[in-house]
């Protein structure tokens, strides 16, 4: 039986966010660059991006953005035991537990290959979507509202516009535009 590709809307993309200990960040960035680089064979793994804190301030707070084909792919690598190692190695160098949250939206639009194209390409995209979307919502609810405040008018076209990119323009375009956005 042959399977189909994992469509756009399997895919999950998880913001992760982490407090090191002070004088901690060395040893725990060197363990979490080991932890990701023996993640990216994990089944199901997607991409890893990391961000860190910027250079010459206090923060110490550290970001992870992880892709997976799907939230069974994640389950399993959150309960895996390289990634209970990993947490076990780097306790004592982190403040309490990390949060992790799934990201929606515009934001996780952009996440499905191992980097995020650059943000001319995703504004450009963007605007793709959010043009005609005002431009049409505006033109059918504008007239008939036009005795209402004009900031109501606004408010009502304006979730009309992000449900519309949501669940229908974004990831139409996103598909539509992959090789592109990816293309280095």
């Amino acid at each position: 039986m042959a399977t189909s590709a994992p469509t756009r809307q399997q895919e999950v993309h998880l913001a992760v966010t982490l407090q090191v200990r002070p004088g901690q960040e060395e040893e725990f960035e060197a363990a979490l660059v080991r932890f990701i680089q023996k993640s990216l064979d994990f089944p199901g793994t997607t991409g890893v991006n990391l961000i860190r804190p910027a250079p010459g301030t206090d923060c110490r707070e550290y970001g992870i953005l992880r892709s997976f084909l799907s939230e069974k792919h994640s389950r399993a690598f959150y309960e895996s035991e390289m990634f209970h190692d990993y947490k076990a190695e780097t306790k004592h160098l982190v403040e309490g537990e990390a949060n992790i949250r799934p990201l929606h939206g515009l934001e996780a639009f952009f996440r499905a290959g191992r980097s995020a194209p650059p943000r001319w390409k995703m504004a450009l995209v963007t605007w793709l979507g959010v043009f005609p979307a005002v431009l049409f919502w505006s033109q059918l609810v504008g007239p008939p509202l036009h005795m209402l405040p004009a900031v109501l008018v606004t408010a009502i076209s304006t979730v009309l516009v992000t449900i519309t990119l949501t669940w229908f323009v974004m990831p139409l375009l996103t598909k539509m535009f992959r090789p592109w956005l990816v293309k280095k």
